[in-house]
């Protein structure tokens, strides 16, 4: 696992930029997605959280980072707005007991395989009725043209093993291809990245 209070101790800027993620905005532009509350699993320092509240929806959100958490929280302070903010690692934390979600956004999840296929369940599990999964992240099957990734492969997004782990959900999106990202210092060029929107049966 990556050193993340390292990483965003030693950066004196936000590592992913200030503006939410773009497949998260065309997510959220649907005109059939229409949430109240969103679990964010791996928000870094907030960004992504920390707009989701600016539209008025309840926030929770999860890092195993406890430097990025106290930063988002800053962060928040100064948009007005209020996440429920949780450091905590992803290989033993679950929501709790009862706790449901009419969405749940895993954005840029790097770590070991295990842990994220772990994440992805329980995410499922705490979904609503019609709830919202949403994925992005760098992934297999890279064709040697992305510039950007984690550089190993036990951190990449695995898109079959993704949607078996949600095997009982309705697949609405998935595409697998190289896009131009610019998001902070870290998130700067091309890269092979999986994108996936699926929803729950009602």
């Amino acid at each position: 696992m990556a050193d993340w209070n390292k990483r965003y101790l030693e950066t004196g800027e936000r590592l992913f930029g200030e503006n939410p993620n773009e497949y998260v905005r065309e997510v959220m532009a649907r005109s059939d997605v229409n949430i109240s509350s969103a679990l964010m699993i791996a928000d870094g320092d907030g960004r992504n959280g920390a707009w989701l509240a600016a539209q008025g929806i309840q926030v929770t959100a999860v890092d195993i980072s406890d430097v990025a958490t106290e930063q988002a929280l800053e962060h928040d302070d100064a948009m007005g707005v209020t996440v429920e903010r949780i450091a905590a690692d992803l290989e033993t934390w679950t929501p709790d007991p009862g706790r449901t979600f009419d969405a749940a956004f895993m954005i840029y999840l790097q770590c070991e395989t295990a842990v994220r296929q772990r994440a992805v369940e329980i995410a499922a599990r705490a979904l609503n009725p019609n709830g919202w999964f949403v994925a992005e992240g760098f992934a297999t099957g890279d064709d040697g043209s992305g510039e950007l990734g984690p550089g190993k492969d036990d951190l990449l997004y695995d898109p079959e093993g993704l949607l078996s782990a949600l095997a009982d959900m309705r697949i609405v999106h998935a595409l697998s291809g190289r896009v131009h990202l610019d998001e902070g210092v870290k998130h700067r060029g091309t890269g092979w990245v999986f994108r996936l929107l699926a929803r729950r049966n009602g």
